[in-house]
């Protein structure tokens, strides 16, 4: 048996997965997010942990001899969060999350200070990651970056209270711009350039690597064995990718969770920084991988959703199979966007409204509106060369069918819906885990799901969209212009 812990930004999960790969159980403990100010985003880390527990008391309540059988476990998680440690080991302040924009001014400063960031970490600087936080910190709140001795992404610090020792794992590294994406190692200059040493860093493994084992009095809270051996884990979508067996060049998934990614497996460190491409290594040694980012694609309906003031499910209801575009246009920068603008500043719109506009409508722009910025990541990866035949669908967003057969329509990709994908980063996470222990290959294990349902691009449709899509392009240089 092996448990795969998925440290997201709206909730912290937990599956069991047997040696058959069968999901045992599965919980889920929700989280909230702090908005101080217009742009900002934080976490309590201790949030996370009073969660881990709840989740694993929960399983051991209900499956003890499923968690007594627990192998190894594996640990998934929300990207380039800031959570920043005294030399005590003591939490500084909330972890700055990764949909923070308040470091915007700090990524002109970190590319002046370190001319080879694109080179070398793979990508442009954007607020959202982890380097340019620092220096955030380093300028507003001087006496807390004074007092930081180490800084741990979200899943680091969750292993150092499950383990006592701080390690991090290639596919999160690479989100901080810290990372020597080619040679997976961190790099001193760009350390230098945030006023960090590497002794401010934890160690890396690859995230089927062992890396740490349960403390024994954690063990004996959930009813586990001595030595329950943690693996290195992954960033969420890396996680996503072991999960889905996107683990060979040319492997793609579409995710649908708080944001919206378009995945793509590289055989080798392929930086595209000029379209806001990120390039990071993957979970799995010598492999690496391409993203588009758009950050809020189902965070985009769940803002909807609390607007209309009914839930999600009734809207996707209302609204049924469209059979042609909307009439609405939404832009769905609720908290900037990265692929293909990097604009932290810019923020979302609703275009084309009149009286006669319905509540379905605007539901209905708001998930054209997200399949539009994937889209862009399309154009964006196409223009470094990667060209995609088809994709998997993963995330919340994923259950949705009339999101999915926008998605394959707007982006002229025949898109899968798969089983399990609910499961996400927890059961790659669990992958990771089981390799951590087993000595197996990683495609003996990370094989692909079965896919329940093949959404082809309609032929009429795709030349719909594509004409409205230009339609939104437009709006983008509109709105950036309207706010300067």
């Amino acid at each position: 048996m092996y448990l795969g812990l998925d440290f997201g930004t709206s909730a912290v999960k937990a599956v069991l997965v047997d040696d058959a790969q069968t999901v045992r159980a599965a919980t889920s403990v929700p989280l909230s997010v702090s908005r101080p100010h217009a742009g900002q985003s934080e976490q309590d880390p201790e949030a996370w942990w009073q969660a881990l527990l709840t989740a694993l008391d929960t399983l051991h309540a209900g499956h003890g001899d499923g968690l007594a059988a627990v192998r190894a476990i594996g640990l998934s998680g929300q990207m380039h969060g800031a959570v920043l440690l005294d030399a005590g080991g003591a939490v500084l302040r909330p972890a700055i999350l990764w949909n923070d924009v308040r470091a915007t001014a700090e990524c002109r400063e970190l590319e002046t200070a370190a001319p080879d960031l694109h080179r070398v970490a793979g990508n442009l600087a954007m607020p959202g990651f982890t380097a340019p936080k620092l220096l955030w910190v380093r300028r507003h709140e001087p006496e807390i970056f004074a007092r930081t001795r180490h800084v741990l992404l979200p899943k680091a610090w969750v292993r150092y209270r499950l383990t006592g020792e701080m390690i991090e794992e290639m596919s999160d590294a690479s989100g901080t711009l810290w990372l020597d994406v080619g040679t997976r190692q961190w790099s001193e200059a760009l350390l230098a350039a945030t006023g960090l040493r590497p002794e401010a860093m934890p160690r890396l493994v690859e995230g089927s690597q062992p890396a740490g084992t349960l403390r024994p009095e954690l063990a004996a809270r959930w009813g586990m064995r001595p030595g329950v051996v943690l693996a290195g884990g992954a960033g969420d979508n890396a996680a996503g990718a072991v999960g889905l067996g996107a683990i060979h060049a040319g492997d793609a998934f579409v995710s649908l969770g708080t944001s919206g990614v378009l995945w793509a497996t590289t055989d080798r460190f392929a930086p595209y920084p000029q379209a806001a491409v990120h390039a990071f290594c993957h979970a799995l040694p010598g492999l690496w991988h391409q993203m588009g980012v758009t950050l809020s694609a189902a965070a985009s309906l769940a803002w909807w959703s609390r607007v209309a003031g009914c839930d999600e499910a009734t809207l996707l209801g209302e609204l049924g199979m469209p059979g042609r575009p909307g009439d609405v246009l939404f832009l769905p920068y609720l908290s900037g966007e990265r692929t293909p603008h990097n604009d932290g500043a810019i923020r979302g719109a609703f275009a084309g409204l009149n009286h006669d506009t319905g509540r379905a409508a605007l539901t209905q722009a708001v998930l054209e509106g997200v399949a539009f910025s994937l889209c862009d990541c399309l154009d964006s990866l196409a223009a470094s060369g990667t060209r995609l035949a088809s994709a998997d669908v993963i995330g919340g967003g994923s259950r949705s069918r009339a999101w999915t057969s926008i998605l394959a329509s707007t982006l002229g990709l025949p898109l899968n819906r798969v089983a399990e994908s609910e499961h996400g980063g927890a059961f790659g996470a669990a992958r990771l885990a089981r390799l951590a222990v087993s000595g197996e290959s990683a495609g003996d294990v990370c094989t692909p799901p079965p896919r329940l349902e093949t959404f082809a691009p309609e032929p009429a449709l795709v030349a719909a969209y594509a004409e409205r899509r230009a339609r939104w392009r437009a709006l983008y240089p509109a709105l950036k212009s309207a706010m300067a």
